[in-house]
């Protein structure tokens, strides 16, 4: 897919166990970045009956966020929803699907029946009686098995997340934070072997840690501290950052130059949006308009910050979620109608990635 009056720079987002090299054009709206998308309620969506188009041509949603640069999808995993759609057996659909494309994946589990985040780490309802040392055995066992589920479906990830961010802890309240450390640490400790323990002896997928602190050097550093002190493995930190609640493009920035001075780890901006029309900014000035056009140019300049990040360590940005429906379409990469917007075309130079794995 290379032109040949582009220059070509291939970009392995990671060595190891795992690696991942895209060729991409060394120009500046095509950033040497893994570039991703949240698509859990992409496949819902379709169910019911929302058509995507692309210059007025319907397609696929998962094709036309591929033919236009991106190469990772994210999907989330709850224990037992009741009111969302992300069981196991609806998420490995979806990597089938996203797999087969040749897509990578990074798998995101949030140890919850329904949405965690700084304010909602619920424990699922079948835990809720567990005492600490079964809570952490119970991780550890579902972690195992939904590794295991996803290799046998013949889609391990290539990430995961072992928690969806955790600033304030996961399972609530034993492992609330600032409160319960100890527990927090052999929870986390559990997840990350669970990870390891479900997948295949020669491919062990990457691990991330997930906050929402973006914009926050203080809270990033807090965190941070104590993971490494005690010692809990992981091999990518990931951020959120939405402006109105994570602070500015100079926040981000000097955020990422801490994290690559202090941590010396690849970074990746895995949830980050900005609205095309009216919403966050209706009684202040937000950092680009809430228009289509506002939008598009978010993205080309948090791509652009998260690729100055120091040492070549800042690896990637995600987007939360381009086909996402209802009041929140108002972030997604569509308009109400389901036709593409203006953002989803910033990384069109781009060349797909190329993923190259060892065999399971």
């Amino acid at each position: 897919m290379a032109h040949s009056f582009m220059k070509i720079a291939t970009f392995c987002l990671f060595s190891g166990s795992v690696l991942l090299c895209a060729q991409q054009p060394a120009v500046s709206t095509c950033p040497h970045l893994a570039l991703g998308v949240d698509v859990s309620f992409l496949a819902q969506a379709e169910q019911q009956g929302t058509v995507f188009r692309d210059g007025g041509v319907s397609h696929p949603g998962l094709e036309i966020l591929r033919h236009h640069g991106y190469g990772w999808v994210r999907l989330r995993l709850f224990n037992d929803p009741k009111t969302l759609p992300n069981d196991l057996r609806y998420t490995i659909d979806e990597a089938r699907i996203a797999k087969a494309m040749g897509f990578a994946l990074l798998l995101d589990l949030h140890y919850s029946d329904d949405w965690a985040d700084p304010s909602h780490q619920v424990t699922p309802v079948a835990w809720q009686a567990l005492k600490h040392k079964q809570l952490t055995e119970a991780v550890f066992g579902f972690t195992l098995d939904t590794l295991a589920a996803f290799r046998q479906a013949g889609v391990l990830p290539n990430m995961v997340q072992v928690g969806n961010e955790i600033t304030s802890g996961v399972l609530w309240p034993d492992g609330k934070l600032p409160d319960n450390w100890s527990n927090f640490i052999e929870l986390l400790d559990a997840g990350v072997r669970g990870v390891a323990a479900g997948s295949s002896p020669d491919r062990r997928p990457l691990i991330m840690l997930h906050i929402d602190q973006g914009g926050n050097e203080e809270t990033t550093r807090w965190f941070f501290s104590h993971i490494i002190a005690s010692h809990i493995p992981f091999d990518v930190i990931g951020q959120s950052y939405y402006p109105w609640w994570q602070g500015s493009l100079a926040d981000l920035k000097g955020n990422l130059a801490f994290m690559a001075h202090e941590y010396h780890k690849p970074i990746i901006v895995v949830e980050t949006a900005y609205s095309w029309r009216a919403d966050n900014y209706t009684k202040k000035t937000g950092p680009y308009p809430e228009t289509p056009a506002g939008q598009r140019d978010f993205l080309r300049g948090v791509a652009e910050t998260v690729a100055a990040t120091p040492d070549h360590l800042g690896r990637g940005l995600f987007w939360w979620e381009p086909a996402v429906r209802g009041p929140l379409a108002r972030r997604g990469l569509f308009d109400d109608d389901g036709n593409a917007l203006p953002a989803l075309y910033v990384f069109d130079s781009c060349t797909l990635p190329t993923i190259k794995e060892s065999n399971p």
